[in-house]
């Protein structure tokens, strides 16, 4: 992989981890909740998600996805129906009770599974991995090292991505301190929510 590549595929990779959808919005959430530590820490959950579906893609497995209707449809509800359950959540917690550090600490492990659960119930994130990154590659060069390569530049870009939300969120913290700040930030972050999974329930395989 020469150069040149890299000054294309880094920009363009960038732009995606940067656009906002359900993980980044969850990044924001959690900083504005728990802090921006806590929140980067559960970004993890979507890392390992992300992991996973490029190990996938560069096997090909991808293809099958692309392939069964019937399996693309059902992940597709499943992580709809989490995106709504969250949004549910959301929409009806308590307030009035504010989180403290420690109690979000004890709570990272479900946070890292919120994160991970977005990711992969999402099959159009696996079909992006199989066909955005294979752009890049150079078939004459040996095609798994460039994939793994460009995969792990692309979770770099990630970290960078979970960085900058959970930095939103933590500056959005002095206007949702309060209870009703923070109902209306939470209301706010389940009608995103839902509207993300309205989205994912018509997506179609590209």
């Amino acid at each position: 992989m020469n150069l040149a590549t890299l000054v294309l595929f880094l920009p363009a990779c960038f732009a995606l981890n940067m656009a906002p959808g359900p993980n980044n919005l969850l990044s924001v959430k959690n900083a504005t909740t728990y802090g921006f530590r806590v929140s980067c820490l559960a970004g993890v959950g979507r890392l390992l998600a992300f992991t996973v579906m490029i190990g996938l893609a560069s096997v090909g497995l991808a293809a099958v996805l692309q392939a069964s209707q019937l399996l693309f449809h059902g992940i597709k509800l499943l992580g709809a129906g989490y995106l709504l359950y969250l949004a549910y959540r959301l929409w009806t917690a308590d307030t009035r009770v504010a989180v403290e550090g420690q109690d979000a600490a004890s709570g990272l492990s479900a946070l890292a599974r919120q994160e991970f659960l977005i990711a992969i119930g999402n099959p159009k994130a696996i079909l992006v991995f199989s066909a955005f990154l294979p752009q890049f590659v150079d078939p004459a060069a040996p095609v798994t090292g460039q994939f793994l390569m460009l995969g792990g530049l692309f979770l770099a870009l990630e970290c960078v991505a979970i960085m900058a939300y959970a930095g939103m969120g933590l500056h959005m913290r002095r206007w949702f301190g309060q209870p009703a700040g923070r109902r209306w930030f939470n209301r706010g972050c389940a009608a995103l929510l839902s509207g993300a999974a309205s989205l994912l329930l018509l997506a179609r395989r590209a």
